[in-house]
């Protein structure tokens, strides 16, 4: 499998000129997800590591790599050591951020749906942010890739309740709104998405991408409620000109 992502991922970046948008930022954040406890539902090193040495390859001189989580549930820096993500980092030289404790900013937006205001990362707002996820079944969402992947962006220091390591406040809304209202704050810039166990590394705008991952586990995307709120809501803005879709298939002859 490493052998494919090593492959089909640069071909994928070359195809969609993302070269061409990574030299326009000071700041690329790679968002990964991290499960507690889930290393087999969570970013895997080997997916991730071909994106940060395009970045590398690709960015300008003077920009920065951010790997960014805010975990729920656990202590983002233990899972980034248990992980792996740590060393990544240091071998790589990339920033490594706990979104649980970084500094934030008050968002008001009237197309929030649940929220009066949103504390967010003041680092997502000023960066080029690229989502690198699985996407899988999910019991309580129907299936989770790029979209949900943002909850990790409400900072754990605003909404855990006292001494405890989860974020307990967000639970006064649905999930579906959680991540809608994250996504008013900032639609990710683009989604990298591992089907990679079925042969897809899919790679876009991530409402797209994420209603393309569907299709990957046998799902209608109008059926995946979290997917069609947002398309409900963000059908509404104009589509800007920016990064192209594209599902890359993986060489079917791979060294697993």
């Amino acid at each position: 499998m490493r052998k494919s992502y090593d492959e089909t991922i640069p071909k994928v970046f070359s195809l969609i000129k993302l070269g061409e948008e990574l030299k326009k930022h000071k700041n690329i954040v790679l968002k990964v997800h991290l499960i507690p406890g889930q290393p087999e539902n969570s970013t895997k090193i080997e997916f991730l590591e071909p994106i940060i040495q395009f970045c590398v390859t690709n960015k300008n001189p003077g920009s920065d790599i951010i790997i960014a989580e805010g975990v729920n549930g656990a202590e983002t820096r233990d899972l980034f050591d248990e992980f792996g993500f740590t060393k990544l980092a240091e071998k790589y030289s990339l920033g490594l951020i706990d979104l649980n404790e970084s500094s934030s900013v008050e968002v008001q937006n009237p197309e929030f749906l649940r929220f009066q205001s949103i504390h967010y990362p003041e680092l997502l707002l000023n960066s080029f942010v690229i989502t690198a996820t699985p996407v899988r079944a999910n019991e309580e969402l129907g299936m989770s890739a790029s979209l949900d992947t943002m909850i990790g962006a409400f900072p754990g220091y605003k909404y855990r309740g006292f001494f405890s390591r989860t974020k307990n406040k967000l639970k006064e809304h649905p999930l579906k709104y959680q991540i809608h209202d994250i996504l008013k704050c900032k639609m990710p810039d683009l989604a990298v998405i591992d089907a990679g166990d079925k042969g897809y590394i899919i790679t876009g705008k991530p409402l797209d991408m994420d209603k393309q991952a569907s299709k990957v586990l046998g799902l209608d995307w109008n059926n995946v409620p979290h997917i069609r709120l947002v398309d409900e809501s963000f059908s509404q803005v104009k589509k800007e000109e920016g990064i192209d879709n594209l599902i890359g298939k993986m060489p079917e002859n791979t060294n697993k």
